[in-house]
């Protein structure tokens, strides 16, 4: 296990993959556990792969204060994390909610970021889903045979009925652009520490007005993308001026998993 202090003395921990220039990678949901990264569909091969856990995460431990875990103030224990590795600069790799705090990061620490790759992001400096592109993502799954129970989760979930952890598992397949072994596998990995209950309300706290970043920006949205849509990473890519967007045909949330030969091909071409 190797970990480090935050400036508060919150200990975090990360893991590495793999031997070359340095990859730090945030992971989503928030508070997500960042195991279920994995090597990013084999990005260690040829990266020195830095998978971060942040505060109230997988193994990193839960702050004495929770407001802590905002994502602005998340920022602040990347900085922490770049100056344990000793590194001068580095690429920095967020997926979902985790863009947040990489665009947060990146606008702050400017000179520390070499590049960003945000992966299905959530928004600019909020979570800013499109919800008629959602629903229509949704319903061009409506040939599907898990497709009606998850519909009518979906629309339990948005009149706040039911028991939220439970539902969230029903609608899952809506994030997947094939709903396989391979998706369930990944989704349902008894190993991965859930997030805490509260961590989505302070993580969120920060939400707000988004900086541009001058680094060069590579954003990957999931064409079939039924949690978050394509919009947000549209709109991240608009804020951006050095950004590109790539929209991966028939994937969903985590690209990765369902498309790995076409995901780390656009990743280590825009990292090159």
């Amino acid at each position: 296990m190797t970990t480090f202090s935050a400036p508060d003395g919150t200990t975090l921990h990360y893991e590495q993959l793999g031997d070359g220039a340095p990859l730090v990678a945030i992971p989503g949901g928030p508070g997500a556990d960042a195991r279920y990264l994995g090597n990013l569909g084999g990005l260690d091969a040829d990266r020195r792969l830095i998978r971060f856990e942040p505060r109230g995460t997988g193994r990193s431990a839960e702050p004495a204060d929770r407001a802590s875990c905002a994502f602005a103030s998340q920022a602040q224990d990347v900085e922490a994390l770049r100056e344990h590795l000793g590194l001068d600069s580095f690429d920095l790799l967020a997926h979902s909610a985790g863009a947040l705090t990489a665009q947060r990061y990146a606008a702050e620490f400017p000179h520390r970021v070499r590049s960003l790759v945000l992966v299905t992001p959530v928004g600019r400096g909020a979570r800013e889903a499109d919800e008629a592109e959602l629903a229509e993502i949704r319903a061009g799954r409506a040939d599907q045979p898990w497709y009606p129970d998850a519909a009518r989760a979906a629309a339990q979930l948005a009149a706040g009925q039911g028991d939220p952890a439970e539902l969230l598992a029903r609608i899952t397949p809506f994030f997947w652009g094939s709903w396989d072994d391979r998706a369930r596998a990944a989704s349902f990995d008894p190993e991965l520490v859930p997030g805490a209950p509260w961590m989505r309300e302070a993580f969120y706290a920060s939400a707000g007005t988004a900086a541009p970043v001058a680094v060069p920006v590579l954003v990957v949205a999931g064409e079939l993308d039924g949690m978050i849509g394509t919009a947000p990473s549209r709109l991240v890519a608009a804020l951006h001026p050095a950004s590109r967007l790539e929209v991966v045909a028939g994937a969903g949330h985590r690209i990765w998993v369902e498309k790995p030969a076409e995901f780390t091909a656009l990743v280590r071409e825009f990292l090159s």
